[in-house]
This record gives structure tokens, C-alpha cells and sequence, in this order.
């Protein structure tokens, strides 16, 4: 196939004066040809001058159908920069158009060229970004499609017998039986999810959207888009044609809002307006929409305290606090923790291919003693550890397949079985907790991006409490 990109003398049309000719015209060619990325030039009239290869792979347009042609011939959507350009006989950068028969996306920076103070023409760079858009269109349809989730647990899912935690399992009942805001307090690893889905479960909106969003995970501006949507052109870097939020995608059915502590007071004022008037504004856009979404929000952060220091709001604490409810660490339910133990062995115990595991008598009693500060995900995390660290013909798990963290930290026992440690519970779960960051920090080799992974938190959570602890350098 003959090649439609050619050096400047083997092509039509004249000869401009910014160009060389002969061996230079073509040692140019061969210079941009070079490049990966496309380059267009054209006259202080606007008519193509030079194109290279790059560039006819990219639009699928011929040296023949572009040069000598006004720079807008290759433009399916959006306006010529390179006229932009000689209109103002200033740069311009990163706009985003369509390109050629295929429309391709691409993001076009164009300058001019000047050539003792007098405009010659200008030159384009247009960089590719159509499998950059594809990849974007496909992750955001991923990501909508994990938001979008069915309610996947139901109060069956709850297990335990113990008082305490049946209490908060009829709180949560009659919860759901309400359209009422659902505020659930309890230290990390209680299961306050699994609440919040079972509430929807068994609500009237079961058959509706269940949306999760970690306030957390997000930073205050990304989160007020997120949660509200915005309009094309709010800001840098704005969808085109905008976007609904999370409140509208939940519409008619349950927003939970995990770690609502850490929403920046901004975003609170929004949020309880949206409560008061069950309607939300897209960011860059006056117009109201009303939606009708039940939230249920949760946090492990002590939010009497947050409001002393005036961190939050005092009537969005009373709005989101209609209905609280306390899921109780696992060192106040004990009863439970056989209970759960053996829901984890036969849940890890298939997924592994380890059927028919038991623990052993001591081992349980080693559980109930266990103070678990990380709570049921703990539990969850040193049965399937223990589970892995059994020998190949192994099937009972014993106190030396367990790797509990301080499980050598002596412990005074009082008369009525419960320990006394020094320092409050507080303390003791902040010891905790600091080790195990600075221990996990170690292992990853100072990479905070793979310890949040590895603690299965978000990156911004593991900056708050490195900062809390002094563990940020």
C-alpha cells in the first residue's frame, strides 16, 4: 500500500515559507514521522501544511484529504484550535475533541509559530485518548455496577445468641420497619454493614438500590460530587454531559454512609439539607432535584466529641441519630465468639478446601479470653490464618495455629474471670492498634499504599491515624 504520509516535495499543493525544501523538507519529515504522537501544522491562513504518520493513523485521513485544506476538515466534533490559535497568537493546551471518520477522542495543544514577531502559521500535538476513554466509560460502568448493589445480607446473617447482640438485632427490626435515618455506632469490625444491609433487606425498599459510599475513602471535594452528581463543565476534568451522584442512583431505596465522621463540615451542611428537604443540587447547577433515599449512616469515631470540638455538626448529629443503634464489640458478646469460630471454619474451611476442621477444646476457651480489638473481623482473620497454618493432615486446630497479636502479654485475672490490664480500654485498643500499624508499615517496606491494602482500609483512613500516632514520617 502506497504510504500517504510524504516528505513535503512528493506531496501536493505549495510550498510555504516556514518549510524547507529538498534534503531539510525531508529531514523534518523524517523527524516528526519519528514521533509517536500526531502533529499537524498549518499557514497563518489556516490550510494544512504538514502531517505525519502518526497522525494519518490516528484520524484515518490522507495526506491528500488534509494538506492544502482548512484546518477544520478533520474535526468531527468540537472547534478548530489551530484557528483558535492564529485568532490570538496564543498557545492553547489540553482541549479535548473528535477526530476523523472513526471520531476518535484525543486531546489536541496547539502554539503558534512566530517567525521574527510575525505569525506564520501554528503546529499541533494531538495525543490519543480513545482507549484511555474506553478503559474510563468501562471502569465507570465497574464502578457504578459495585455502588449499585443489592442488599446481600439479611438478620439471619447476624449470628450470635448473646443478649447484647440480640437487643441491637431487634433495634435494627424495628428499624427497618421505619423511613426513619438509622445512626450505627460500634468499634471497627462489629459488622455495622451487615446491619445496615439487613435493615434495607427488610424495609419496604428491598427491591430497590442499596449504595455504599466510605466518606473516608474520599477527599471533601471528590465526596460532594460523588455524592450529589454535577453538570458538564463544573469543574477541571468534568464528565461530559455530567453525571447523577450517588443520592440519585439510591433513589427510592438505601444510601449508607459508612464513616460519616470524617465528612468535612462543607459537605455536612449538604447532607443535612438533603435530609430536611429530601432534594439535591448537582455540583454547577442551581436547580433542585427531589429524591427520596433512606440513609443509614455509621461510624466508629466518637461523635460527642467531635462535636465539642465543633468537627460536626450538632443538627446534622441530631438528624442522623433518629435511630441509633449500638453493635457491640466482641469482647462484651464472649458467648458468641464459639458461635462465630465455627461459622468461620466451615465458611474458610470450604473455601480452602479444609473440610472437616474442628477446633480444639483449649482453643476456644483461648478465643473467649482474647480481648479482640479488631472485633469480628479479627476473629474472621485468625481462623483463616490458623486454618492455613495446618499441616496437610492436620485437622484440628490447636493454640499454635493461632496467631493473635500480644497473645504472650501477661494479664492478671480477677476473681469474676474478667482481665485487668493497665490503662483504660481506650488505651489499650490505641497500644494496639499503634503497633500494629508501625509493624504493618515495616513489613510493606514504608509503602503506605500497600498497608492500607494489606489492612484492608483506605488510604486516607491510614494517613489520619499515622498522623494521630506520630507514625507519619
Amino acid at each position: 500500500m502506497k504510504d500517504k504520509s510524504l516528505p513535503p516535495k512528493e506531496r501536493p499543493g505549495k510550498r510555504s515559507a516556514i518549510l524547507p525544501g529538498g534534503e531539510d523538507g525531508q529531514l523534518l519529515q523524517t523527524i516528526i514521522d519519528s514521533l509517536s504522537d500526531a502533529v499537524s501544522v498549518v499557514d497563518e491562513k489556516g490550510m494544512g501544511l504538514m502531517i505525519n504518520r502518526a497522525y494519518t493513523r490516528l484520524t484515518g485521513m490522507t495526506a491528500e484529504q488534509v494538506l492544502n485544506k482548512p484546518a477544520t476538515v478533520d474535526i468531527a466534533e468540537g472547534e478548530s484550535v489551530h484557528f483558535q490559535v492564529l485568532k490570538t497568537k496564543k498557545p492553547i493546551k489540553g482541549v479535548r475533541m473528535k477526530v476523523g471518520p472513526w471520531r476518535r477522542d484525543v486531546v489536541v495543544s496547539c502554539a503558534p509559530l512566530l517567525i521574527n514577531g510575525e505569525l506564520k502559521g501554528s503546529v499541533g500535538v494531538i495525543h490519543d485518548i480513545s482507549e484511555i476513554r474506553r478503559l474510563m466509560d468501562e471502569l465507570e460502568r465497574t464502578r457504578r455496577l459495585v455502588r449499585r448493589l443489592e442488599s446481600r445480607y439479611t438478620f439471619e446473617d447476624i449470628i450470635g445468641r448473646s443478649p447484647r447482640l440480640q437487643e441491637a438485632v431487634e433495634r435494627a427490626r424495628q428499624a427497618a420497619r421505619t423511613p426513619a435515618s438509622v445512626l450505627l455506632r460500634g468499634e471497627c469490625g462489629t459488622g455495622k454493614e451487615l446491619f445496615a444491609h439487613a435493615i434495607h433487606h427488610e424495609s419496604d425498599r428491598s427491591a430497590k438500590p442499596f449504595i455504599r459510599v466510605n466518606c473516608a475513602s474520599l477527599t471533601d471535594t471528590l465526596l460532594e460530587s460523588e455524592l450529589f452528581g454535577y453538570v458538564e463543565g463544573a469543574f477541571t476534568g468534568a464528565k461530559k454531559g455530567g453525571r447523577r451522584g450517588y443520592f440519585e442512583e439510591a433513589n427510592g431505596g438505601t444510601l449508607f454512609l459508612d464513616e460519616i465522621g470524617a465528612m468535612s463540615r462543607e459537605a455536612q451542611a449538604r447532607l443535612l439539607r438533603v435530609l430536611q428537604e429530601g432534594e439535591i443540587t448537582r455540583v454547577g447547577e442551581s436547580r433542585p432535584i427531589t429524591i427520596d433515599v433512606r440513609v443509614i449512616a455509621a461510624t466508629n469515631a466518637d461523635l460527642e466529641e467531635l462535636l465539642r470540638s465543633g468537627r460536626f455538626r450538632e443538627d446534622l448529629y441530631y438528624r442522623l441519630n433518629v435511630f441509633p443503634i449500638h453493635a457491640p464489640p466482641l469482647r462484651e458478646i464472649r458467648e458468641d465468639i464459639p458461635l462465630l469460630a465455627d461459622f468461620f471454619i466451615q465458611r474458610y474451611g470450604q473455601e480452602y478446601g479444609r473440610l472437616g476442621v474442628e477446633l480444639a477444646p483449649a482453643v476456644y476457651r483461648r478465643l473467649q479470653e482474647y480481648d479482640w480489638p479488631g472485633n469480628v473481623r479479627e476473629l474472621q482473620n485468625v481462623i483463616s490464618r490458623a486454618l492455613i497454618n495446618l499441616g496437610r493432615d492436620e485437622t484440628v486446630i490447636k493454640e499454635r495455629h493461632l496467631m493473635i497479636p500480644f497473645a504472650n502479654t501477661s494479664r492478671r485475672e480477677s476473681p469474676a474471670g474478667a482481665y485487668r490490664d493497665r490503662g483504660s480500654l481506650k488505651e489499650l485498643h490505641q497500644n494496639w492498634e499503634k503497633e500494629i500499624l508501625r509493624q504493618v508499615l515495616q513489613q510493606c517496606g514504608g509503602n503506605k499504599t500497600a498497608a492500607a491494602r494489606r489492612l484492608q482500609i483506605s488510604i486516607r483512613t491510614l494517613y489520619n491515624k499515622l498522623e494521630r500516632y506520630g507514625l507519619h514520617n
